[in-house]
């Protein structure tokens, strides 16, 4: 399958589960998680966004750095920002990522290796995304069987579309490791796993990943208390947050687009179980979905400042061996000069005579 035709399928599924919950709960909901954000709720997302940010961006930094790469923070900073913006705008949800990666590549002189970089770096976040969302199921049992039971009847058709999608790509990977590009495929493989091992799992990473992840959960956490709290949200923060973990756990869903999707239909049948209304979750998702892009905006303006200041025909490739100097002009000696002078105007007059 196409990266094109994939990109189109997970839009399709974003749209489709949207539109159930439109049909199931009504628009007000989504008009609402727009109408209710004001100043303050701005301001928050801003504010959080640049703690959030940081802290992705240091899990970055650490990650390159085992792998051997240079990353400027300040640089490093610019790109997450512009990539957290062209994730929301583009249709994919992972261009800006890719962007990030190359471009980061490019300046480094390897590109292969700061693609696995950037890919080392947001599986660190989202092992802790997943572990945290399981631990959430685990504490209250109701609420796990509630959305299994939700998910198989709301979800269905898109987890079938899914795994025949999978099946399809583990056909197309089995060939491809038995074809003529095995020994690619297996060098590569191999290449990723030591990388792995190196800038993610040694004993000089893991732990700075996972305190950077853990910070930048709560960051998500704190971002979406505010958007509970703008959608009219009242319940305690300690029966806030499960329901609120078990949203996000859906943006890890390979479904929606930037999130959208898959992380409104688990708010609704989170808040739904608890008691707080189906409808209250998914304005609280909303919300938190366009506060989210809020807090991407200064990667507008990283994108805007780059665009205009980028010379014509720049391109981001890695910088090459410097030019020569040119070679020093050497005078002649005056008397040398002032022969060959003589000699030039004899040639002349000779000729005229």
């Amino acid at each position: 399958m196409s990266r094109h035709a994939w990109a189109w399928l997970r839009a399709a599924a974003a749209a489709a589960i949207l539109g159930v919950l439109a049909w199931r709960l009504g628009t007000g909901a989504f008009t609402a998680g727009l109408r209710l954000i004001d100043g303050q709720a701005v301001l928050a997302a801003l504010g959080i966004g640049l703690v959030t940010t940081a802290l992705s961006v240091g899990r970055w930094w650490l990650v390159a750095r085992r792998l051997g790469l240079p990353l400027p923070l300040g640089t490093a900073m610019a790109d997450y920002y512009q990539a957290l913006f062209l994730n929301a705008v583009l249709p994919a949800g992972v261009l800006g990522d890719a962007h990030r990666a190359v471009r980061h590549g490019r300046r480094a002189g390897d590109v292969g290796r700061g693609v696995r970089a950037v890919v080392l770096e947001r599986a660190g976040g989202q092992v802790v995304f997943a572990v945290a969302g399981a631990a959430a199921l685990a504490a209250d049992p109701s609420l796990a069987r509630a959305v299994a039971r939700d998910l198989a009847h709301g979800l269905g058709a898109a987890a079938a579309v899914l795994i025949l999608a999978a099946a399809v790509a583990s056909a197309v990977a089995a060939w491809a490791w038995r074809g003529a590009i095995a020994v690619k495929l297996r060098g590569a493989f191999a290449v990723a796993v030591a990388d792995m091992r190196t800038g993610l799992l040694s004993k000089d990473t893991w732990p700075g990943v996972l305190l950077l992840s853990a910070g930048a959960l709560a960051g998500y956490l704190t971002l979406f208390l505010v958007a509970a709290r703008t959608a009219g949200a009242t319940a305690p923060v300690g029966r806030l947050i499960p329901l609120m973990l078990l949203a996000l756990l859906g943006m890890l869903l390979p479904v929606g687009i930037g999130g959208w999707g898959p992380r409104e239909a688990l708010a609704a049948v989170a808040f739904g179980t608890a008691g707080l209304g189906a409808e209250l979750g998914l304005t609280a998702a909303v919300t938190y979905g366009v506060l989210t892009f809020v807090a991407g905006l200064p990667g507008g303006l990283v994108l805007a400042a780059r665009c205009l200041t980028r010379p014509a025909g720049r391109h981001d490739a890695p910088p090459g061996p410097p030019a020569a100097p040119p070679e020093p002009l050497v005078l002649a000696p005056r008397p040398l000069l002032a022969v060959r002078a003589a000699e030039h105007g004899q040639a002349v007059r000779e000729q005229f005579d």
